[in-house]
């Protein structure tokens, strides 16, 4: 602890964001970074304090306080500090693999668990993550570094999200061959083709996988496991295959007019989005473009949230965003203490820009869709909406919803964006290996582990867990890995 009086004497500074109205005319990151002085007060604020629940990663009421990952925050804080950012960079690497990923898209669990929050503000703990590893490319201390010794064995993995990447990185280090296998054209999974441009610009990924292609992964694009390539094949080319496929199943809206032309989910339209920008320039594609168009999200979480900041960039008309569940309290409640995870409403990127155009903010709490309304043609022309009223069910104790009678409400709409999450993996996977999913529809792995019932299969990630946060992802990759190389090698030091 550099500083023992440092969160005393200076105050928390966040990198700086441009202007709603202004950073809706492109797609690129709009964050401007502190400078590396503004990171030296900031990690002079970590109190480095006896229980530092910044990385604890533990549940707290039923939900994560803390790091997943277990950062060493309070150590990488102290060493910006001092100015030995080559140091802070070994130690954040020590625990996280892709640090430019987590600095960007994570939702800072750390900082919502930090000590200086309890009575005042945060430690800019996620500013501070993203000036060590961008100094690291900048000063060559995150060049590739390939093993100097190779153990001959062989691991394919399925799928090259943040999961698949962080296996592969663990595993090639120890010594293994690595080949991921990815059935999009780009590695990079949902941090390529789920993630928009404003949030994790697609260079910071393709920056990373270079490094690992140097170190020896091999990534094997437009290859989809289970179609395209036969799970027998990987099976018997390799001694481990791991699945890390995300749990790409999204859940739908089953009402009537489903069936109308202009309803797509959230996914779909993100990624296509995505992939427009990359291969075209955002000229016209033939993909779904919300230019001109009223739309309408159904779902309140982060996907729903970046649908709603594509749109804006994209031009629409306006834009409504569906929340089932009541608005949350803008504090903590008696019931939710620091250190855990704030229970409290966010605006986030998206929810400004449209507030900033439009003069409101687009979500509509406790309302569900109850009809989609079509023309002749088949075209969506509209949303028939209805208040949710939540209520307890006194024999279980499960939240029961139901409709507030005489609350439809008829809105115009031209595009239908169903952003709802998803149900688990994608089955023809799973029944190319033979592996068995869970109630939850995601594979299903012995307690503890993430061996599956078949032998050499492992999963990992989404695939696994169900939908979750890239920093979850990581840990899952990470964990999968150090069970791949003791199956492998009869022990681990991962």
């Amino acid at each position: 602890m550099g500083k023992p009086t440092g969160f005393m004497e200076y105050d928390r500074e966040d990198a700086t964001a441009l202007s709603p109205k202004e950073r809706i005319g492109n797609w690129k990151e709009f964050h401007i970074p502190l400078s590396q002085e503004k990171q030296r007060l900031q990690g002079a604020r970590c109190m480095n304090c006896g229980v530092p629940f910044c990385q604890s990663g533990m549940e707290i009421g039923g939900m994560v306080s803390g790091c997943p990952l277990h950062n060493l925050i309070p150590e990488w804080n102290d060493l910006v500090y001092i100015g030995n950012w080559e140091q802070a960079y070994n130690r954040l690497r020590k625990t996280n693999n892709f640090p430019e990923f987590t600095a960007r898209v994570c939702p800072a669990l750390c900082e919502a668990a930090c000590t200086c929050g309890h009575w005042g503000d945060a430690v800019t703990c996620r500013a501070n993550e993203l000036g060590i590893i961008e100094n690291a490319y900048e000063k060559g201390y995150a060049a590739a570094k390939p093993p100097k010794v190779r153990t001959g064995k062989k691991v394919a993995i399925v799928g090259s999200g943040p999961a698949g990447l962080a296996a592969a990185d663990q595993l090639n280090q120890r010594g293994h061959l690595v080949t991921v296998y990815e059935r999009d054209d780009k590695p990079g999974g949902l941090l390529m083709y789920g993630i928009p441009n404003m949030k994790l610009e697609k260079w910071v990924i393709e920056r990373r996988i270079e490094v690992m292609r140097e170190e020896g992964i091999v990534f094997v694009t437009g290859a989809d496991v289970g179609k395209d390539i036969k799970a027998a094949d990987l099976l018997r080319q390799f001694d481990c295959v791991l699945l890390a496929c995300g749990a790409k199943q999204p859940r739908d809206i089953k009402v009537p007019g489903r069936d109308a032309a202009g309803i797509c989910f959230a996914v779909d339209f993100l990624g296509a989005a995505t992939k427009n920008l990359s291969d075209c320039g955002l000229k016209d594609s033939g993909a779904v473009s919300a230019k001109g168009k009223k739309v309408v999200i159904i779902g309140g979480g982060d996907t729903g949230n970046d649908c709603v900041g594509t749109v804006m960039r994209q031009g629409c008309a306006g834009v409504m965003q569906i929340e089932m569940m009541p608005k949350a309290p803008g504090a903590r409640g008696a019931d939710n203490p620091w250190p855990q995870w704030p229970k409290v409403c966010r605006t986030d990127y998206g929810q400004e820009e449209a507030a900033a155009v439009f003069g409101r903010d687009p979500r509509v709490y406790q309302t569900t869709v109850k009809e989609f309304i079509k023309d002749k043609k088949g075209k969506l022309t509209g949303v028939v909406t209805v208040k949710a009223e939540w209520t307890t069910d006194g024999k279980t104790g499960r939240a029961v919803m139901a409709e507030v009678p005489g609350s439809d409400q008829r809105v115009d709409a031209d595009l239908v964006l169903i952003a709802a999450g998803f149900l688990g993996a994608q089955k023809y996977v799973a029944s190319a290996f033979g592996v068995e999913l869970d109630a939850k529809t995601n594979v299903a792995t012995s307690e503890g582990t993430y061996a599956t019932k078949i032998r050499n299969v492992f999963a990992a990630g989404d695939v696994r867990r169900g939908q979750s946060l890239v920093v979850w992802a990581i840990r899952e990759g990470r964990e999968a890995a150090r069970e791949i190389d003791k199956s492998l090698m009869g022990y681990s030091y991962l």
